[in-house]
């Protein structure tokens, strides 16, 4: 495996490089120094263990995600598939001919997640990513988590709302078209977006 260009965040290091031939990226949780060794360790453990399970239960969904290729709990790595194409953020910011049909998709997306009781936890148009080949792709399911209920799917939704007000304010006729073809294909979806709305609240208020 050989690597090339690295993106260091606040949890991981993402790099890019070769896995058997194949183009991959490499998600590295590296030690913190400023944490006990046992706490650590369980930490990086758990959430490499995380996002790699709520990753596979998304593509049994079918939602389409990165193919995982290989994963080592002990040292926190992840190598899966590099997924090439736009990020969904410029398409959205761009407004071209292709922005109503990506919208659509991403709301199909999140209903099958949410069917699927699967939540994101940081759905933002930067995680999203339309490929070269056609296909939504919805990546870093760091803060992803299974078996949610309705108020975490509401939290879900309520993120990417916030998203699209930060990123994309010019943009409301692209949320609603999201939130649109989400009503036609998520069975709770009168539910949860009430929920968003008593999430709005509750925020409005505290």
């Amino acid at each position: 495996m050989m690597d090339r260009d690295v993106d260091m965040g606040a949890e991981a290091i993402v790099t890019y490089g070769q896995y058997m031939d194949r183009p991959a990226v490499i998600k590295t949780r590296p030690r913190k120094g400023y944490r006990h060794p046992e706490l650590d360790q369980n930490l990086r453990t758990h959430r490499t263990k995380n996002e790699a399970r709520t990753m596979r239960e998304a593509r049994m969904a079918g939602v389409r995600t990165p193919v995982i290729y290989d994963v080592d709990h002990h040292e926190g790595v992840i190598v899966m598939e590099h997924m090439v194409g736009r990020k969904v953020r410029d398409i959205i910011d761009e407004n071209g001919s292709d922005t109503e049909e990506v919208c659509r998709r991403i709301g199909e997306a999140i209903a099958k997640l949410h069917n699927a009781r699967i939540c994101h936890g940081d759905l933002t148009t930067s995680n999203m990513i339309f490929t070269d080949t056609g296909e939504l792709c919805i990546i870093d399911f760091s803060l992803g988590s299974i078996k949610c209920d309705v108020e975490e799917m509401g939290v879900d939704i309520r993120l990417l709302e916030r998203a699209f007000t930060s990123a994309h304010s010019k943009s409301s006729v692209a949320f609603d078209t999201i939130i649109g073809s989400y009503r036609e294909n998520m069975d709770r979806s009168k539910e949860v977006l009430n929920r968003v709305e008593v999430i709005k609240n509750r925020a409005r208020y505290t």
